[in-house]
């Protein structure tokens, strides 16, 4: 997981293939520096009401993003005393929507087919 609080360079994402990139596109113009080829641009949804386990929020990539993105930016914030962080997250409301969320194709799907088996298999029982 990439967080992105300042400009990228072109050709973004070229050969990406795994993982994700939550990258700040405040004049909206990162679609035109990144290599669309092998992934998907979204922008980050409001928070969803999910688990706030840690390990939960960092393993399913394919929701809550808003929830994951601004623990990843306090963090951040709190380890470097960066005061780009803090003013996104004093001005959350108004940051979240400029995020956009970079996710491979083939990534996506290996994570739905991933959670698909999961969702089938039936629960092993203790003493089995």
């Amino acid at each position: 997981i990439v967080v992105v609080l300042g400009k990228t360079g072109r050709n973004f994402a070229a050969g990406m293939s795994g993982g994700v990139a939550y990258v700040l596109d405040e004049d909206d113009s990162f679609a035109k520096r990144c290599n669309l080829s092998m992934v998907e641009l979204e922008v980050v949804q409001p928070e969803e009401k999910g688990s706030t386990e840690p390990f939960e929020l960092m393993a399913h990539m394919t929701r809550q993003d808003a929830e994951r993105l601004k623990v990843l930016i306090e963090n951040h914030a709190r380890h470097t005393g960066s005061s780009r962080a803090r003013m996104i997250l004093d001005n959350w409301a108004s940051y979240r929507g400029k995020f956009k969320k970079v996710m491979p194709i083939e990534y996506r799907r290996a994570l739905r087919e991933l959670m698909a088996e999961n969702e089938n298999r039936p629960l092993a029982v203790a003493g089995e």
